[in-house]
């Protein structure tokens, strides 16, 4: 197995530049915010902070490819950077303090190296294939972090985002099944679900439509973390279009249960 320590180190210096841009325009007045074709929201925060990632990956990592959410694709070959410079931008454009920036390393589609950085919560999560899930600001102090040993979906705490999509999606009957048969369900949406999955203090968390750069990241700290990630068809990793974290132990059931309807 390859060693991306190197790797590894240039994310967190590329999350710690995000996080001084980022808090820097928090809650600042002159905020900009214009909407995208797809009525999403975008900030000139989530432009800098792509922006300077950019600069810094086509110095420090001249022959990589590079996905953002913001700028249009760069580079080809097997390893690819992919960032999403504020995922929340809602969150973050309200005052919510729930968002983070997303950077994601894959070689040949696998994503070996993630760091999740939510400044606001003083917060970071990371891992690397191989290296096992870790919440900490940095290599040198950090935590492991595990998911949980929850085994029945009766006493599983689920988290999501909303309840629009899974109803525009066909899955909604099947998700509101999903929610009467857990013990608990909340909202705490986007990447916050699931570093809480990584963390073992939710057991599920599961979105019917998201973009590669919005799941990339949460991928390897999930699997990392003893759990699993997959799309809704099964498939591992961030390429499906939509997602499903578990603990490992309750995904099949859950799988079987938000399917389309027919």
């Amino acid at each position: 197995m390859a060693d991306h320590t190197e790797d590894l180190r240039l994310a967190h210096i590329l999350a710690d530049d995000a996080d001084s841009l980022t808090m820097s325009r928090f809650g600042a007045r002159d905020l900009t915010i214009s909407t995208k074709p797809d009525r999403s929201e975008v900030t000139d925060a989530d432009l800098a902070v792509e922006d300077s990632i950019r600069r810094t990956l086509s110095r420090m990592r001249s022959r990589d490819a590079v996905h953002g959410e913001e700028r249009a694709d760069t580079g080809d070959g097997p390893r690819r950077w992919i960032i999403d410079p504020i995922d929340g931008t809602a969150n973050f454009l309200r005052g919510v303090p729930v968002w983070a920036t997303l950077i994601a390393l894959s070689v040949d589609d696998e994503v070996v190296v993630s760091v999740v950085s939510a400044p606001a919560l003083k917060r970071r999560w990371w891992a690397a294939r191989g290296l096992g899930a870790w919440s900490g600001k940095s290599l040198a102090s950090a935590t492991p972090i595990h998911v949980s040993n929850v085994r029945s979906l009766g006493d599983a705490f689920l988290s999501y985002s909303s309840l629009h999509g899974w109803v525009e999606s066909g899955r909604g009957r099947g998700f509101g099944e999903l929610m009467r048969s857990v013990w608990r369900c909340r909202a705490f949406g986007d990447f916050w679900s699931y570093m809480l999955v990584a963390e073992g203090v939710v057991d599920l968390a599961c979105e019917p439509e998201l973009n590669v750069h919005d799941m990339a990241a949460l991928d390897v700290i999930v699997t990392e973390a003893g759990g699993r990630f997959t799309g809704l068809d099964g498939k591992d990793g961030p390429w499906s279009g939509n997602a499903l974290a578990s603990n490992g132990f309750l995904h099949d059931e859950v799988l079987a249960i938000v399917q389309p309807e027919q």
